[in-house]
């Protein structure tokens, strides 16, 4: 059905003829090319998700390393955040991750680490593809073949890690009793999560969809349609909050006390909130996150930075400017203090204390924040279209207004903005705007497809 070769990784539906799915010829392609890179005697570590595929991608990954001359380290059953960590925490050339994120159950992906347990820069995976691409690796002899060690303590570390953060007040949430209910959506969000809350000191909470064979309960992106649910059970059990996390435990979302969405978008904003008001400092997010979170970051006298759309493209800003915290508006948190990568574990953790710490409700809290409204379209365009000239149009067309190139086009409006970003792999740009209301970011949104339309 799909193979995704991109710089960070390898992504593809499991099945089929090789160079169109991930099948297990790619994997192995992938992984070999990934290992000639870091070369023959490194160290890597490796983790996957709960995915129904994930024993098969792990083994195949793993005696490809050992083939090519590596030393592996098995996590086994893990997180992202807990991989991205252990490079660090082992001493690490590298890592594979192997998850396809937010993708329905049929996909899966390797996602690719350098010796910091960030993801790789666009150079090696360049490299990487080109690698692949001729074959050009070369396999161990018998005597030089790779050792393998399996650990499944490293979540525990993670969490210690957490636990020691100098924002975390593990006393404060325990004190408050809270009662929660997770949605683990089959994955490995039903071991992290609960071992986090129990470190934390919360005892009272329930996991929904906690079997964890990877067939998953519903669509595992955390928005709202998917998260039906999780919103009635915490009215059910009258809930403190619930709790939402993608397959790999790196987005993150929060259903309030009442039932209601916190919303993805706010988790970051929430989090930056807390973290701002103990330690003064800039913030980063990409440039289709909500305008949320520059309003917060004002109010406590930091600056706020927008990004290209990318974790990578967000941690490479946020070090040029020595953010104190930032992510995704898609519930992806990214604090320095812990690592440079999206950790759901670290944003629980950090919320849970900013909300014992505020003396109001999950929905109360979230009321305390700025209103802002997305729309998320798309103009699809015909194959010869050449996307790149006609967002240049679209620049000369509101030069009136602030406009940020970096990803595309943003253009911004006051209180308001949209961002038109061309597709990798379809021929259609994505249209995101925001505003006060979800009738004037549509309308927002409708203004500027008229515009490129006329344009065309």
């Amino acid at each position: 059905m799909a193979l995704m070769k991109s710089i960070s990784g390898i992504r593809g539906t499991i099945g089929g003829a090789p160079g169109d799915n991930l099948t297990p010829v790619d994997i192995v392609k992938f992984t070999a090319a990934y290992a000639t890179i870091l070369g023959k005697g490194k160290k890597v570590i490796v983790g996957r998700d709960g995915r129904m595929s994930g024993e098969m991608v792990r083994s195949l990954v793993v005696n490809t390393l050992l083939g090519m001359g590596l030393h592996v380290i098995d996590l086994g059953l893990s997180t992202t955040p807990t991989v991205e960590m252990a490079v660090k925490f082992e001493g690490a050339d590298g890592g594979i991750i192997l998850t396809a994120s937010h993708n329905p159950k049929q996909w899966n992906a390797l996602k690719l680490l350098n010796e910091k347990g960030e993801f790789i820069s666009a150079e090696l995976g360049q490299q990487m593809l080109q690698i692949a691409d001729k074959e050009a690796f070369d396999f161990a002899g018998v005597d030089e073949l790779g050792t393998y060690s399996a650990d499944d303590t490293l979540l525990q570390t993670h969490i210690d890690a957490i636990l020691v953060h100098p924002l975390v007040d593990k006393k404060i949430i325990a004190e408050k009793n809270f009662n929660v209910v997770i949605d683990a959506i089959n994955s490995s969000g039903a071991v992290a999560v609960p071992a986090l809350l129990e470190a934390l000191g919360v005892k009272n909470y329930t996991v929904l969809h906690a079997e964890m064979h990877g067939n998953f309960a519903h669509n595992p992106e955390p928005l709202a349609e998917n998260l039906v649910d999780l919103c009635t059970e915490v009215v059910k059990q009258k809930a403190d909050l619930g709790i939402a996390v993608d397959p790999d435990v790196d987005r993150l979302c929060f259903v309030s006390d009442d039932g209601s969405l916190f919303g993805e978008e706010y988790t970051l904003v929430a989090v930056a909130d807390y973290v701002l008001s103990k330690q003064k400092g800039n913030t980063v997010s990409n440039l289709s996150s909500t305008r949320a979170l520059k309003d917060v970051t004002e109010k406590h006298g930091g600056e706020y930075f927008a990004s290209a759309v990318g974790e990578v493209n967000v941690v490479k800003m946020m070090k040029e400017v020595n953010a104190v915290i930032g992510g995704e508006g898609n519930g992806g948190i990214i604090d320095p203090q812990l690592h440079y990568g999206r950790d759901a574990l670290i944003g629980i953790a950090l919320f849970l204390t900013h909300l014992a710490q505020s003396n109001k409700t999950t929905a109360a809290l979230r009321k305390s924040y700025p209103d802002y409204f997305m729309s998320k379209q798309k103009i699809d365009l015909p194959k010869e279209t050449d996307v790149k000239a006609l967002l240049v149009k679209v620049k000369d067309q509101y030069a009136a207004q602030p406009v940020n190139t970096v990803d595309g086009v943003k253009i911004e409006f006051d209180k308001s903005w949209v961002h038109l970003r061309s597709s990798n792999t379809e021929p259609i740009i994505r249209v995101y705007s925001e505003a006060s209301t979800t009738e004037r970011a549509d309308a927002l949104a409708n203004d500027v497809m008229n515009t490129i339309k006329s344009l065309m």
